[in-house]
């Protein structure tokens, strides 16, 4: 039935904006690391879904997190990088210093 695919669930944490744990739905997060597990928070159940190689996702490559999920028990799918321009942009508080010269 899911020959080829991998029924996952999706986790976001309140640490960081962005960051997504990916585990097989069957195992769900019994078997993690515990450090892992302590980095990550406390999991927010956010969906359960199918992946498939012929399905691709927003942010990161299918094929890779199904491999990722089967070889180590899941995928940490970090936040993108910050807008540069926005980054960079007068008054952001993670601004480098120095740019204003």
């Amino acid at each position: 039935m899911l020959q080829g695919k991998l029924f996952c669930s999706i986790y976001k944490t309140r640490k960081k904006t962005g960051m997504y744990l990916f585990v097989d739905r069957q195992k769900g997060l019994k078997d993690l690391p515990e450090v892992l597990l302590k980095q990550f928070g406390a999991p927010i159940h956010v969906n359960d879904m199918i992946l498939s190689p012929d399905r691709p996702l927003a942010r990161a490559d299918v094929q890779q997190v199904m491999d990722k999920i089967r070889e180590q028990g899941f995928y940490l799918q970090m936040p993108p990088p910050p807008d540069e321009d926005l980054y960079l942009a007068e008054g952001h508080p993670d601004r480098p210093r120095g740019l204003d010269a």
